[in-house]
């Protein structure tokens, strides 16, 4: 499979709206499509770990085949994105507050999916999807089976937390959120396998539609028994989830691999998307850092403009942030873990 520009473009586009604080919308105007649902729902905000996700997955089978020592490619990397995720948790603590311990962030999130997925796809394809329904049905089912049910604090995955780490997450996130979040890696991977096997763009695009329709049609199946619960990763938030961001890439390839419009556009997306792992780190330490700074020199977040005064101010912190991968994209510097 040849390098697709689309999914480049894709992860670029799950960046900057990730790194630009959601274009400063919810802080001026309070949009709810801008900031994680309370506990049910899913909003735009919530889409972007599941295509961030996705996004690991689309590139897995091609990136292992070419490894000779795959399985213990697929251990350190794991290994190294757990540790950075938690120096990057505990990077700024006050100094009397103890380092903790978490599997909640994202990179140890796409960790845990990683090495589930590659077991996973050392199976026919046939087994792995069984072995998919069976992952759902038992990490669902359990919710069901104990007396917490999907209560934020009772439910059982946040009783393993307190039992293994002794503490539950802030926001009532779990560490067992990454079963669910591995099926979307899973539907990533299988993407990457349509892409890999299947030579014709318009047979790509009618399975990447049909399969998003699918997906939708089973997550809204779902709903009514099993809440859509991104902070716990239900089978109905995995499947509606998905839907989007199958759609959304569809999108992106339609538009850039069938009609080939392509321009600056597209190289603005692929200069983030190309460092994704580094800028992900940066905003996570220093886009607060950056913001106070450039505040100084906009006016306190162009506080004339009231409110929406957000916007450009986030604005130009999202600039700041790609320009600087776009003085490491000059110089073919790029982060990989």
């Amino acid at each position: 499979m040849t390098r697709l520009l689309s999914l480049d473009v894709f992860r670029g586009i799950t960046m900057l709206l990730l790194i630009s604080h959601g274009f400063g919308i919810y802080e001026a105007y309070r949009n709810p499509q801008f900031e994680h649902a309370e506990w049910v729902g899913c909003t735009l905000w919530d889409l972007i770990q599941p295509a961030f996700t996705f996004i690991v997955g689309v590139a897995m089978p091609l990136a292992l085949r070419k490894r000779t020592q795959a399985f213990r490619h697929v251990i350190w990397r794991a290994f190294a994105l757990i540790v950075l995720s938690n120096i990057l948790s505990n990077f700024g603590k006050a100094p009397d507050k103890p380092l903790k311990l978490q599997f909640i962030n994202v990179l140890c999130q796409i960790a845990f999916s990683y090495v589930m997925c590659y077991g996973i796809m050392q199976l026919p394809f046939r087994t792995q999807a069984v072995v998919a329904a069976v992952i759902l049905v038992v990490h669902n089912g359990l919710f069901f089976l104990t007396p917490g049910g999907f209560d934020p604090v009772a439910n059982y995955a946040a009783a393993v937390d307190r039992a293994v780490l002794g503490y539950n997450y802030s926001g009532y996130y779990t560490t067992l959120n990454f079963l669910g979040n591995g099926i979307t890696v899973l539907f990533g991977v299988w993407t990457g396998l349509l892409l890999e096997h299947e030579p014709d763009s318009g047979r790509r695009l009618r399975v990447l539609v049909l399969s998003a329709a699918a997906a939708f049609a089973v997550g809204l199946a779902l709903a009514p028994w099993i809440p859509m619960v991104k902070r716990l990763w239900t089978a109905s938030f995995t499947f509606f989830s998905a839907g989007w961001v199958l759609l959304f890439f569809a999108l992106c390839y339609w538009l850039i691999e069938i009609l080939q419009w392509r321009g600056r556009w597209t190289f603005v997306a692929s200069v983030i998307g190309a460092n994704s792992i580094f800028i992900y780190s940066f905003s996570q330490v220093l886009s607060g850092w950056l913001s106070r700074g450039i505040a100084n020199f906009d006016g306190n977040k162009f506080a004339f403009l009231g409110p929406g005064g957000a916007v450009p101010h986030y604005l130009l912190v999202m600039f700041a942030m790609w320009g600087l991968c776009y003085w490491l994209y000059q110089r073919r510097i790029f982060f990989k873990v």
